[in-house]
């Protein structure tokens, strides 16, 4: 029962939170702490109460699972749980263990006493949701620590240890033993010495300079935000605890809470918080399938990408086995291993020690044979059918039963990669992004015989290695890629219209993409995605082809590797700068087509480039290559530089509203420039428009 148990120690009333795994404040666990203090108040022989967790949290805050329905608003809310703590004729103890964030800070904040692990994990995350604390975290925070650490919290949203506000009027007792024990012993020692209700309300925030702290706070916090507008909200509402009274900065800090939760930029922060936690779920994988053990990882390939892999499980401690075939390449790929580890101490954000650990994991070879032991092998090989056939024919001969199988490749066809095979079930699709060790997204690639413990395993697996895994089907370039294909064409195709290389880029960079799509090709490697166009004329001739990018890459321009793409860079320097050489030959590529060039907006290129992957993310969806819209936003916010603030490709349109984007489309689809049939909206799409449903509403009402 997601509830609050009541128990009594002596003349002590002890009420402990019970909504596993974190303690979410939902309605009944609301309505427990409610029905507790009363119980507590009307006993003559409880002279005390003690409010407590578990081991793992006193409480995270919100439950999420009630986010978007009537018991987020449900009485008691929170604001009047913390009234009913605060206003007890009793004195309230909060004993704080483990987790301590959010609504669950708050209520802490409004018990007259708290009592603390030093380890406790303590914070106000909500501004990574877009919003502000709202049950006066903004205003009691500020009185117990100091407006600047206050601010530096909040703001933030940072977690941080109770031991560093050990002597502040944040905490009253630190406790090193049993925490109830010590909770316990602190309430009796408030009872017999008669101490008084103190109320966090009734304390001063107080700073020496108000005035000039927070025009300081607000430059700083305003140069940093930008596109979000929580931050300088939460500015606001602790200036309001400093200067004016607390119910009046109560009633400023609602008002931003009630304007924050409204804004597109929330909705997408919360949309993302939500798709993160939503990739992991496979609707025919239930939780509870039993796992594969990946004691040791084997990798075929000490490039760039196979090294960057194997740094991924060497951070979690798990013993890699690197395979090369020729001996400076082994050399090569240990080297580059070993810089970043030296990197990162030299940095301080390692120790020489745990560094040394890192390396001592990983075994150089030259031999497939080394690879018998392997619970799981990743190659990372060069992406090209034939190579990929050679190998997994090799790793089939020489894994042990029950090994996993995976390829890393960006494009090509995991179901043939498994037939390869005689062990398809075992075979698995783990698509990492360059650089790999660094980037969050993982594409798990699920063939048509990958079996249900090998997903399960991958999916764990992830977890470990701290990555956000997306749940894929086969296809010409999954999921990220096979979007990126059309967003890019857009983006040259507007390049032969009449758009520059500059204008384009920074028309995507201003909507908020980290990197425009043509300096992202560069940084990809020209090379790549040509060879990808290639093979894409080739299956399919009535392709309209990319001249100016084919030209670039006739001529070796591949970008950031050669000194020269659609920029120009200078040795060492990867800064992307203005290249007349390419303005020729865009020139030339436009009198050969019979292109008159016209000039195109800022608005045409975002709207292209954004609704080209919108359409084909329908598309997937319709195919089931996605298992939901919100995976797809999750891929292009952590492997494509998608602007967080704006939830993703799919979210995006969704707030734009569907009948807009097909309407836009339809726009586009008149340009005699435009390849036919392009600018066709999706089944999917047309549909969701037409009924007024977003992409997972349909899909959900579908399967009903």
């Amino acid at each position: 029962m997601n509830t609050a148990h009541y128990d009594t120690h002596g003349n002590v009333a002890v009420i402990r939170l019970d909504n596993p795994p974190v303690n979410g404040l939902g309605l009944p666990l609301r309505q427990g702490i409610v029905d507790g203090i009363k119980k507590a108040e009307g006993d003559s022989a409880i002279k005390a109460v003690v409010i407590i967790g578990s081991d793992r949290a006193f409480s995270g805050g919100a439950d999420i699972s009630e986010f978007g329905t009537p018991k987020m608003l449900g009485e008691p809310n929170l604001l009047t749980v913390i009234n009913y703590v605060e206003s007890s004729s009793k004195p309230v103890v909060a004993a704080i263990g483990g987790a301590c964030m959010g609504g669950g800070l708050e209520l802490a904040l409004g018990c007259h006493y708290r009592v603390s692990k030093p380890d406790a994990q303590i914070s106000l995350p909500e501004v990574k949701l877009g919003i502000l604390p709202g049950a006066g975290g903004t205003q009691r925070l500020p009185r117990v620590i100091g407006a600047e650490h206050a601010l530096n919290m909040i703001v933030s949203g940072a977690v941080m240890p109770a031991k560093m506000f050990n002597g502040s009027a944040l905490f009253d007792e630190m406790v090193d033993g049993d925490l109830l024990d010590g909770a316990l012993s602190f309430a009796h020692k408030v009872v017999s010495e008669n101490l008084p209700l103190k109320k966090v309300r009734n304390l001063k925030a107080k700073h020496a300079n108000p005035e000039g702290f927070f025009m300081f706070a607000r430059n700083t916090v305003g140069a940093v935000a930008k596109n979000y507008p929580a931050p300088l909200k939460c500015v606001d509402a602790v200036e309001a605890a400093v200067t004016k009274p607390f119910d009046k900065g109560m009633e400023i800090e609602r008002e931003a809470f009630a304007h924050l939760i409204n804004t597109s930029e929330s909705k997408a922060l919360r949309h993302a918080f939500f798709a993160e936690r939503l990739t992991s779920k496979i609707p025919d994988v239930p939780s509870d399938t039993p796992t594969r053990d990946i004691k040791q990882v084997g990798v075929i390939g000490a490039g760039t990408m196979g090294t960057g892999i194997s740094i991924n499980f060497l951070n979690a401690g798990i013993p890699v086995t690197i395979v090369e075939m020729k001996q400076d390449g082994l050399d090569r790929g240990i080297a580059a291993i070993r810089k970043v580890y030296e990197g990162r101490v030299k940095k301080g954000k390692m120790t020489q020690e745990k560094a040394e650990a890192a390396m001592a994991l990983v075994t150089p070879s030259l031999t497939y044979d080394d690879l018998k032991n392997a619970d799981l092998v990743i190659e990372a090989v060069y992406e090209e059918m034939g190579v990929k056939e050679s190998v997994f024919k090799k790793l089939d001969e020489v894994c042990k039963p029950g090994a996993i199988l995976a390829s890393n490749t960006s494009t090509l066809d995991v179901d043939k990669i498994a037939s390869f095979t005689k062990r398809p079930q075992d075979v698995i699709g783990l698509h990492f992004f360059s650089p790999a060790n660094i980037m969050q997204l993982l594409e798990v690639i699920r063939g048509k015989e990958t079996a249900k413990d090998v997903m399960a395993t991958a999916m764990k697996l992830a977890k470990t290695i701290r990555k956000t895994a997306v749940v894929s089907g086969v296809c010409d370039g999954f999921i990220g890629n096979r979007m990126i294909n059309q967003y890019s064409r857009e983006a040259l195709l507007m390049l032969q219209e009449g758009a520059t290389v500059q204008q384009i880029d920074k028309a995507i960079e201003k909507f908020g993409f980290a990197m425009g799509p043509l300096r992202m090709a560069d940084m990809a490697g020209g090379d790549i995605g040509f060879a990808i166009r290639k093979r894409q004329y080739a299956e399919n001739p009535n392709m309209k082809k990319m001249v100016v990018a084919d030209r670039l890459g006739e001529m070796g321009r591949f970008g950031q590797k050669t000194g020269s793409g659609f920029y120009r860079y200078e040795p060492g320097n990867r800064n992307a700068l203005h290249d007349p050489e390419v303005d020729k030959v865009v020139d030339e590529v436009r009198k050969e087509l019979g292109i008159t060039p016209r000039k195109i907006s800022s608005q045409e290129i975002v709207e292209r480039c954004v609704y080209a992957l919108v359409n084909e993310g329908a598309r997937i969806l319709e195919e089931g290559i996605a298992q939901r819209a919100s995976d797809i936003d999750m891929v292009y916010l952590t492997g494509y530089g998608f602007p967080v603030y704006r939830g993703g490709p799919m979210h995006y349109a969704e707030e734009v509203g569907l009948l807009n984007v097909v309407r836009a489309m339809e726009t586009f689809a008149q340009n005699p420039d435009a390849e036919p049939g392009f600018w066709e909206p999706a089944e999917l799409l047309k549909k969701c428009a037409a009924e007024g449903k977003r992409f997972d509403e349909y899909a959900t009402s579908k399967n009903q």
